[in-house]
């Protein structure tokens, strides 16, 4: 079980400290190999890591399951992306607890001037093709079977990092890399990007998820929204109101968010000034996502505290509504709840701790209002009886 878990936290690591390398750098886990990195602008990872977790350090075999087991993972994944022959090949990491003895072929396999590819080459052909021990053997054939070309390529592919940080050490290290400093909030905040983290294994490792990989912009994105619940730092505003034209106000006319507004009795030049909030806020929370300056997670939360908010003000003005409550009357309740929500949504923030521009609030409270009733349980409406009239204008759209 821990092998697993330091399968997770390990990658959770080396995606913060490459990170401050290269902010598009992914991850991925369970594809071809453990753990995967690869750079945005390439289907292919540039590395390949097995992760060996043991709790008794030693030493790591070279007759051993941990490095031929990794040996014949390596070799299925390099044939899958074509790379066994020719090509870019991935670096082939295995990263152990475990300790690489001094004179092994696992010793000479580590990175710096210790090298030597051709010393362990020919020792590593000797342990494959022996008789023993029969639990590696059909891992060992995999690497015997290959070509001598073949094996020079992998060979000079593998890096062994033995002596990698027990489980309980990855804590430490991982704090390091996300720039956290000890202090009052640090062991809080750590707890917070691990259960994210974990959030996103699981979807990682559950293949009828359509997410694939997680990148370092979101990790960054993440540990900022957390810092900022301490520091109450402002989401930045790129946008800038004006209004709307003519022509932007028409491309809206058969939408339901301006349907809502007509149920009450809107006019055109309130209808307008709403509908500036509803683009403005649209485009900003698109800037925010398209820039990794909030997750789609911490808006969703915004969006809930919306809903919830409305639902309170649509409550306690829809409650004296009876069925023979006259038309102008609904109306009229339906405008109270329209000017009550945008007045609560105004004022509360997108970041908790933060400040928000009123428009946000109002444009986002309008989006929810524009989603089809049917699909999202997280709907807002103004008119007393919005969820028939919704239901109405699925079934006759443009009406």
């Amino acid at each position: 079980m821990t092998g697993y878990l330091y399968q997770c936290e390990l990658a959770l690591l080396e995606l913060a400290e490459r990170s401050w390398e290269d902010i598009t750098v992914e991850v991925r886990m369970e594809v071809l190999d453990d753990i995967e990195f690869l750079y945005q602008e390439s289907p292919d990872p540039f590395v390949l890591l097995q992760s060996k977790h043991r709790e008794r350090a030693g030493r790591l075999s070279e007759t051993g399951k941990d490095f031929w087991r990794s040996v014949a993972s390596w070799i299925d994944a390099l044939i899958a992306l074509g790379r066994l022959s020719d090509g870019t090949m991935p670096l082939l990491r295995l990263a152990t607890t475990q300790v690489a003895a001094q004179g092994t072929f696992l010793h000479q396999l580590r990175p710096g001037p210790g090298r030597s590819v051709d010393d362990a080459l020919a020792s590593m052909e000797k342990v494959a093709q022996a008789a023993e021990p029969g639990n590696t053997a059909d891992d060992r054939k995999k690497f015997t079977d290959l070509t001598p070309a073949q094996r020079y390529r992998l060979v000079a592919a593998i890096e062994i990092n033995d002596a990698s940080p027990l489980m309980s050490d990855l804590d430490s290290k991982l704090a390091r890399a996300l720039g956290i400093r000890p202090g009052q909030h640090a062991r809080a905040i750590l707890d917070d990007i691990k259960g994210w983290w974990y959030g996103m294994a699981v979807e990682l490792l559950d293949r009828t998820r359509s997410r694939a990989s997680v990148t370092a912009q979101e990790l960054q994105c993440r540990l900022e929204e957390t810092l900022d619940r301490f520091t109450g730092k402002n989401l930045p505003i790129t946008e800038t109101l004006r209004r709307l034209t003519e022509a932007e106000i028409a491309a809206y006319r058969n939408d339901l968010v301006v349907a809502q507004m007509r149920w009450i009795g809107l006019k055109d030049r309130t209808i307008a000034s709403h509908l500036r909030d509803y683009h403005y806020a649209r485009a900003q929370r698109s800037a925010w996502l398209r820039d990794f300056t909030i997750t789609e997670q911490a808006l969703g939360d915004y969006e809930r505290l919306l809903w919830d908010e409305w639902d309170h003000v649509f409550t306690r003005h829809t409650d004296a509504v009876e069925d023979d409550t006259p038309d102008t009357e609904r109306k009229a309740v339906g405008k109270r709840v329209l000017n009550d929500s945008m007045d609560k949504a105004a004022v509360l923030p997108a970041r908790p701790g933060s400040t928000t521009e009123s428009w946000i609030g109002r444009g986002t409270l309008h989006s929810l209002a524009g989603r089809t009733y049917a699909e999202d349980d997280e709907t807002v409406g103004w008119h007393p009886d919005y969820p028939d009239f919704c239901q109405k204008h699925n079934e006759h759209p443009g009406q």
